[in-house]
């Protein structure tokens, strides 16, 4: 999808407020609310913004632990992989599963309450992943940046066709 300027400033402004009223970010972009309106429309239909949602603080909601949890499976059969990935999203606590290159297959990262709760999800869900062959876990101590916006940088420049300036 063609993206100028504009619209990237609609999507800095989105990252940063997802709530934020038409009116304020036309304000904030430059345009008629009208204009900005069928902007964001434009981009929402064209999947550059896949949906909203609410940010909740993990400590407020009881689960301030955070858990990064490598798998390695026992083969990398296409069967295994998508018996795997079936399997792991229904796990509890978890925020996003990755596969990965490298020395572990999968990348998980679980929201949990304290260690024991985690002990919880690994003996009653993920050893019984099909397919695992080893599990690795990391607790984070504290979290310094988090869901930051995507830094979408400056629109692409076209570059000049011959015979035009």
């Amino acid at each position: 999808m063609d993206m100028d300027a504009i619209d990237r400033r609609i999507l800095d402004e989105l990252q940063i407020e997802g709530r934020i009223s038409n009116q304020a970010l036309a304000d904030r972009v430059g345009l008629s609310p009208s204009a900005c309106l069928r902007r964001t429309r434009r981009l929402e239909e064209g999947g550059v913004i896949s949906g909203y949602r609410v940010t909740l603080d993990a400590r407020a909601v009881e689960r301030a632990r955070t858990v990064y949890v490598e798998i390695t499976l026992d083969s990398q059969r296409a069967s295994t992989l998508d018996a795997f990935e079936a399997g792991v999203v229904g796990c509890p606590g978890l925020r996003s599963c990755h596969l990965m290159a490298g020395a572990a297959d999968y990348l998980l990262r679980l929201q949990v309450r304290d260690v024991d709760h985690y002990e919880q999800i690994h003996r009653s869900h993920l050893a019984g992943l099909p397919g695992v062959a080893s599990i690795r876990s990391t607790f984070a101590l504290r979290t310094v940046a988090d869901d930051e916006p995507l830094d979408l940088g400056p629109a692409p420049t076209v570059p000049a066709q011959p015979g035009r300036p």
